[in-house]
Order: C-alpha cells, then structure tokens, then sequence
C-alpha cells in the first residue's frame, strides 16, 4: 500500500524514474506511510491506442473515482 499504476504515452527511462521518484516522494510526505510501502508501475500505450486500450475500457467505467479528469479537478 499504496501501489501507483501510471498509463502513459511512451516517454524515455531517464523520464520515467524521476516521475516515479517524485510521486514516491508525495507520498512519503502527504501520505504518510514508509518507503517499503510504495510501489509505481508504468504502462506506456501508443497514442493511436490510447482510446482503445485507455480511455473506453479503464478511464470509462472508472470516471467516478476521477479526481482530475482530463486536467481538470472533478472531486
């Protein structure tokens, strides 16, 4: 706990650990819970299969529990 799934376009290595670093970080400090706790995973998906795969099947059925929603606050 907690365990951070990121569904993203592809973006480079060097990227991807400083995002996970920083999202590690927020959640030492606002959390509150140890390091050992936290796990953050990436799944990369083309652009052209962000609709697809993303956006109908996962962001869909899941809009309720949207804190910000296409960069916009909805809670």
């Amino acid at each position: 706990m907690p365990y951070i799934e990121i569904r993203a376009y592809p973006k480079d290595e060097a990227i991807k650990k400083r995002v996970a670093e920083r999202i590690k970080n927020v959640f030492l400090e606002e959390w509150g819970c140890p390091e050992q706790a936290i796990s953050v995973s990436f799944e990369e998906f083309p652009p052209e299969q962000w609709e697809e795969k993303v956006v109908g099947p996962i962001m869909g059925p899941n809009k309720d529990k949207m804190y910000i929603l296409n960069g916009e606050k909805v809670c």
